[in-house]
């Protein structure tokens, strides 16, 4: 497959702005890390919720949901559907209390939540974690679905693919920071989805596939298409549905749907103007990732089954792709080679920009851990502001290399969604009690990694013949026992570290009871917080509602049963109109 000379221009177009947007906000974003890091603090809700959504969309995404699809069809995507309920809890539970914080990233909030040395090594620590391990497996991944696009679509070899636009992105995310990320994430999503509706339309009335009627009435894609999987078949939807539902939303840290947020979720709450913004930017990302985007890539997904049944077919008429990297998940670019000059550009463009998006944000959320809360807080803690966004740049670049190193080695793109999900399973409940529950410290933060990470060896590398779900609830639950059994058995947190972050949070709820008390004989001024968290935690349950609701819309009205579609619209504009009325409600208290 080779991309016509329109196509390239649209391609060389992209790069050419992102690296202009770069040059021009690289001045601002040198004057010091809160700059770099955070563009200042002053930034808007719909910006921030667009760079979300679009470092969201990374050029594995449709790769993953294909390959999901094709194996276990289009329920198979409740494996991170189900993370809406975690993305609700963080908009209207977390948002608040993390823009309240004002620190410079998720992990600096551990010496603000705990005391001592252990949080001081939790801090240090979990910056070595994320910034380095978690964040280049993440980079990885990306980088492989850039890979797989870069051989089958733009007849490249991947390390060429990765060396253009790895090059690129490190360019403008080193001199530029997050401002330079949030604009051109901005485009991003614009071409993103430009492109995928387009491409959708085009490879759906495609000649192989004969057009929307003939695709769904296809023997092949009929067992495919429900969007809840068979319940007389436990072994199906237990795995698919249940498990993601009833346990991995809470228990697994991923990235983009961490448990009471967190990494580049949180950075760009951090990054709002107020809470209001905070809140408004993560609202907008969670409607737009779950019900506006997935049915593009699943209605592609759908007629790949059509056009290359089986992987054979993938293989034939790609020759040169690696053996090791032929999977379903090569499927949703096989089918892009399908699209015509011009558009074709435009899809590469958008698909191109996803993989910057996600590698830029990902290479500047690494930096700030690894310069905020390892270098500064623990080697140089008088560097200058110059020092400290020089150390990021060189950190950035370094871990560019790791990253995009790591995805010549990876061969799928469910191999680091499995991973990630096995090695966080069961530590996300902690992320979410410790804001309304003072007994938690950091020793109980260290017992969970511990224990998560010794559990997740055993059932990486053990025989044990238990399917990979069946891992993820034992590991969640063990892990989960455990680190609630060291809550009780470790010292707390000093009282002291208590009383400023309730004063400085405002958390309530009935956990902190105890503190306020404590406060009260020791004759210190703590003032009872009451909160409105039942409002809350019914605007989670209903915003969870609304937004499946409108992604069963999409879907029914797509398949042509119009009484459910109908059904299911008007549960989405009726829950959005009580999120409205609460949302007032919630600000006038």
């Amino acid at each position: 497959m080779q991309l016509a000379t329109l196509d390239w221009v649209i391609v060389a177009a992209y790069f050419l702005f992102v690296l202009i947007v770069g040059l021009i906000v690289s001045r601002k974003a040198g004057d010091n890390v809160s700059e770099f890091f955070l563009s200042g603090r002053n930034m808007s809700w719909w910006l921030l919720g667009v760079s979300m959504v679009a470092t969201t969309f990374s050029a594995d995404t449709p790769n993953l949901v294909t390959g999901l699809v094709r194996v276990d069809g289009v329920a198979g995507n409740w494996t991170w559907w189900a993370f809406l309920l975690t993305g609700m809890l963080t908009v209207f539970v977390f948002a608040k209390l993390w823009r309240r914080s004002m620190v410079l990233t998720d992990v600096e909030f551990y010496e603000l939540r705990y005391s001592g040395k252990a949080a001081a090594f939790l801090r240090g620590f979990r910056a070595l974690y994320l910034g380095l391990v978690f964040n280049v497996v993440v980079m990885g991944a990306v980088s492989l679905a850039a890979i797989k696009f870069g051989e089958i679509v733009l007849g490249m070899p991947g390390w060429l693919t990765l060396l253009i636009a790895g090059s690129i992105t490190l360019a403008y995310s080193a001199f530029g920071g997050l401002k330079a990320v949030v604009i051109t994430d901005f485009v991003q999503f614009i071409l993103a989805m430009i492109g995928s509706i387009w491409a959708c339309i085009y490879l759906v009335n495609h000649e192989q596939v004969g057009g929307l009627s003939a695709l769904l009435a296809d023997e092949r894609v009929l067992e495919k298409i429900q969007i809840l999987p068979d319940f007389s078949n436990p072994s199906v939807w237990v795995p698919i549905l249940l498990v993601p539902l009833a346990v991995q939303w809470w228990a697994s840290y991923y990235p983009g749907a961490e448990p009471g947020g967190g990494g580049y979720i949180a950075q760009r709450m951090f990054s709002a103007k107020d809470e209001r913004n905070a809140i408004g930017a993560t609202l907008f990302f969670n409607i737009a990732h779950y019900a506006l985007r997935p049915w593009p890539w699943i209605l592609i997904a759908l007629a790949s089954i059509v056009v290359f049944p089986e992987l054979t077919d993938i293989q034939r008429v790609f020759p040169s792709l690696s053996a090791d990297k032929l999977g379903d998940d090569v499927a949703y670019p096989a089918m892009l080679t399908l699209l015509p000059a011009g558009l074709l550009g435009l899809v590469a463009a958008s698909l191109i920009a996803a993989f910057m998006s996600t590698i830029s944000t990902q290479l500047n959320l690494g930096a700030s851990y690894l310069v905020n809360d390892f270098y500064q807080r623990f080697f140089n803690p008088n560097a200058s502001q110059r020092q400290l966004v020089w150390a990021a740049r060189l950190i950035t670049v370094l871990s560019a290399f790791l990253g995009l190193g790591l995805g010549l080695l990876l061969t799928d793109a469910s191999q680091a969604f499995n991973l990630l999900l096995l090695l966080g399973a069961g530590t996300g409940l902690i992320y979410i009690l410790r804001w309304f529950w003072w007994r938690i410290n950091a020793m109980t933060e260290i017992v969970a990694m511990i224990a998560s990470l010794i559990i997740a060896g055993f059932f990486t590398f053990a025989k044990h013949g238990l399917e990979s779900w069946q891992t993820i609830v034992i590991g969640s639950l063990l892990t989960t026992v455990i680190w609630i059994v060291s809550a009780f058995m470790t010292r707390p947190t000093d009282d002291e570290t208590l009383f400023n972050f309730y004063r400085k949070i405002k958390p309530g709820g009935k956990g902190w009871n105890a503190v306020v008390e404590k406060a009260k004989a020791q004759g210190i001024a703590l003032e009872k917080v009451p909160g409105q968290l039942p409002l809350e935690l019914l605007c989670v349950l209903v915003g969870s509602i609304a937004v499946y609701s409108a992604l069963f819309a999409t879907g029914n009205w797509v398949y042509g049963n119009t009484n459910l579609a109908v059904i299911f619209t008007i549960v989405a504009g009726g829950g959005m109109g009580f999120l409205f009325w609460a949302w007032k409600h919630l600000q006038a208290e």
